[in-house]
């Protein structure tokens, strides 16, 4: 069996900065694991990268994640 990256241990993070920086790496992440392939990744970002509609989606993604962290940090309060 294939040994796995951990990057995920915790949702904890000391600030909303890096559970930003956190929701942005879990969305790369879900990318990757989606489409596999790391050229076709590469090759594909010119698809999106100059089109409004695909980066408004991306930042959804981002923002749902963003959600999540916060929510398991009780919103730094």
């Amino acid at each position: 069996m294939e040994a796995k990256e951990i990057y995920l241990e915790t949702l904890i993070s000391p600030t909303p900065q890096e559970g930003r920086e956190l929701s942005i790496k879990l969305a790369r992440k879900s990318i990757a694991a989606i489409q596999t392939d790391g050229e076709i990744r590469k090759k594909l970002r010119s698809d999106y990268a100059g089109e409004t509609v695909q980066l408004i989606a991306s930042s959804q993604v981002i923002a749902t994640e963003f959600q999540t962290i916060a929510m398991a940090n009780n919103f730094w309060k």
